[in-house]
């Protein structure tokens, strides 16, 4: 069990799952240095939303958010997000990402993670059926009004049957 899931276990006898989501990430050390922010978590975590801000502490040599600024912003959430909504019979891990640069961000940039019911039963159905799966999940870095696209980043997924998981490690 890591730091992160053992603060979370004590949290949880005094918090909301949201909560602890929102404040866990932007107090770690880890997700600090990217330089974003939780903003929004919703209650079922179905949403969360990130601010990147322009700062000192991320521009690069043109002035710009630096790119690995953008990247650490957005990499961790999709994974943790699915991860706790998912909850303790699955693994889930990432796989693989990309970052797509649109055009150099000189202003704060916003990130919206969502995943639907819908979606999360295709998740589990999915699982159940072949046991490991991969999804993928593309998240933009915008403006505040969602007008402009500075970059995107698209993450490959993994999630398994944790018993599947367990069972295909022995072998290995």
């Amino acid at each position: 069990m890591s730091v992160y899931q053992k603060v979370e276990a004590l949290a949880s006898k005094f918090l909301k799952k949201n909560t602890i989501f929102k404040y866990g990430f932007n107090l770690s050390p880890m997700y600090k240095r990217s330089t974003a922010k939780i903003i929004e978590v919703s209650e079922d975590l179905l949403h969360v939303r990130i601010k990147l801000p322009l700062s000192y502490k991320n521009k690069n040599y043109v002035n710009s958010i630096f790119g690995g600024s953008l990247f650490s912003a957005v990499d961790p959430i999709p994974m943790i997000q699915l991860l706790s909504i998912m909850g303790n019979d699955y693994v889930v891990w990432d796989k693989s990402a990309e970052i797509f640069f649109k055009k150099p961000a000189k202003e704060n940039l916003f990130a919206d993670f969502n995943f639907t019911e819908k979606e999360l039963m295709g998740i589990r159905e999915q699982v159940a059926e072949n046991k490991e799966i991969d999804i993928i999940k593309i998240t933009q870095l915008t403006n505040k009004d969602k007008t402009q696209v500075f970059c995107e980043v698209k993450k490959t997924i993994y999630i398994a049957d944790k018993e599947y998981f367990k069972q295909k490690r022995k072998k290995k």
